[in-house]
């Protein structure tokens, strides 16, 4: 099939294409081109904006892969080493991470305990990556022996930005806008931090309430960089998708 049938895509996404209710965008890419590209239902009820390629979503986990990439772009200027240990770059960290190597952050393999386990209770305020250390400051041991087992972490990554600004004087938002995202034309892509970075044409969330859709789009968590708090398009995925593939690109990791 070269060109995929629109009208099965459609039906795929027919929950989302209602014009009062929060919408999604896809891109189907054959061959390294897009075959098929368009959004549905809206970005922002309020102002009844819809959602396009070019809308800005709140990518989560998915903003892994860019921390991951920061990180190997300093190990390529040799900056740092995967082999190196957490307390070289958090010299305060407690003796139970004292084994704790990047790869091991990177590859999930660390131990850390989920900080989403330990945010003090009561807290209002959303946590930074900090805010992350200060809590694994706070415990005394890791899940497993670091190394010995898989477990997905979100601690490890909340670190891994600090390690990325601590090692390269920039801020993480800064490190990525200079290092990836304007050398690849992703000029819509941001890691958003409130008050202090704008995420054009960006889609906000929302739950479902008793009175119907409700503004919901921010949590505790949003605002921790290094594991979730990147916006970008489809559009601008493309080409980060499409730059993994370039020889020019992969041989600076």
């Amino acid at each position: 099939m070269s060109q995929p049938n629109e009208k099965v895509v459609d039906a795929l996404f027919h929950d989302f294409d209602q014009a009062d209710a929060p919408g999604a965008a896809v891109m189907v890419i054959r061959n390294g081109k897009p075959i098929l590209a368009k959004g549905y239902g809206l970005a922002d009820l309020e102002k009844k904006i819809p959602c396009t390629t070019d809308t800005n979503f709140r990518l989560a986990s998915l903003t892994k892969q860019f921390t991951a990439m920061a990180v190997l772009l300093l190990a390529e200027q040799g900056k740092l080493s995967l082999e190196d240990r957490l307390p070289k770059f958090f010299p305060e960290f407690p003796q139970y991470g004292k084994t704790i190597t990047i790869r091991h952050l990177l590859t999930h393999r660390s131990g850390l305990l989920d900080y989403e386990d330990h945010i003090p209770q009561g807290t209002t305020i959303p946590l930074s990556d900090r805010d992350v250390l200060f809590i694994l400051q706070r415990q005394s041991k890791t899940d497993f022996l670091p190394g010995s087992q898989f477990h997905y972490s979100n601690s490890a990554y909340a670190l891994l930005a600090l390690l990325v600004e601590n090692v390269s004087g920039r801020t993480f938002p800064a490190f990525l806008k200079e290092r990836i995202f304007e050398p690849l034309g992703m000029t819509n892509t941001a890691a958003y931090v409130a008050g202090l970075s704008f995420v054009p044409n960006r889609a906000y969330g929302y739950a479902s309430g008793r009175s119907g859709w409700e503004l919901s789009d921010q949590s505790l968590t949003s605002a921790v960089l290094g594991d979730g708090g990147i916006y970008s398009s489809v559009a601008d995925l493309f080409k980060w998708d499409q730059a993994l593939y370039s020889e020019e690109f992969v041989s600076r990791i």
